[in-house]
C-alpha cells in the first residue's frame, strides 16, 4: 500500500519537476513537441517490436516449445508503450529502456532472477509421518 501511494504521488512530482527544468532550457513549445514526438515514435517502435516478439513466439510454438520469454516480453512491451503514451520524461526514459531489446533482456533477467530467489526462499515444507488406518470390516466387503 505504501509503495503504491509513493508511486502515485512521486511519479507526477518527478514529471512536473522535469517539465519545469527542461521547459526552462528549451522552451514550452519545444517541450510539448518533444513529449508528443516521443509518444508517437515510441508507440510505433513498440508496435514493431511487438510484431517481432509475436513472430518469434509463433515460431517457438511451431517447434512445440513454450514461448515463455516472448509472453513476458510482450507484456513488457505493452507496459512500455503505456509509459511512452503518458506525458513525461521519466516515464519516457523507462519506456524506452523497456522497448530496446538489449536493455529489456537485462531488466527481465534481473527481475526473473530476483523473483526466482524469492520463490526458492519462500518454500515451506512440513515433514511428518502418516499411518493408514483401515478397519477389518472394509476388507471383507
Amino acid at each position: 500500500m505504501n509503495t503504491l501511494f509513493i508511486l502515485v504521488i512521486g511519479i507526477p512530482l518527478v514529471e512536473i519537476y522535469l517539465f519545469i527544468k527542461i521547459g526552462s532550457q528549451i522552451g514550452a513549445f519545444n517541450t510539448i513537441l518533444l513529449i508528443l514526438i516521443t509518444a508517437v515514435v515510441g508507440v510505433g517502435y513498440a508496435r514493431y517490436e511487438g510484431f517481432n516478439t509475436l513472430k518469434s513466439g509463433l515460431a517457438q510454438l511451431l517447434r512445440n516449445e513454450m514461448p515463455v520469454y516472448e509472453i513476458i516480453s510482450g507484456a513488457t512491451l505493452a507496459f512500455a508503450a503505456f509509459l511512452l503514451i503518458l506525458p513525461g520524461f521519466a516515464t519516457d526514459i523507462v519506456g524506452t529502456l523497456l522497448i530496446i531489446p538489449f536493455s529489456r533482456k537485462i531488466i527481465l533477467y534481473r527481475f526473473v532472477k530476483k523473483k526466482k530467489n524469492q520463490f526458492k526462499s519462500s518454500k515451506n515444507f512440513i515433514e511428518g509421518d502418516y499411518e493408514d488406518i483401515s478397519d477389518d470390516n472394509d476388507k471383507k466387503i
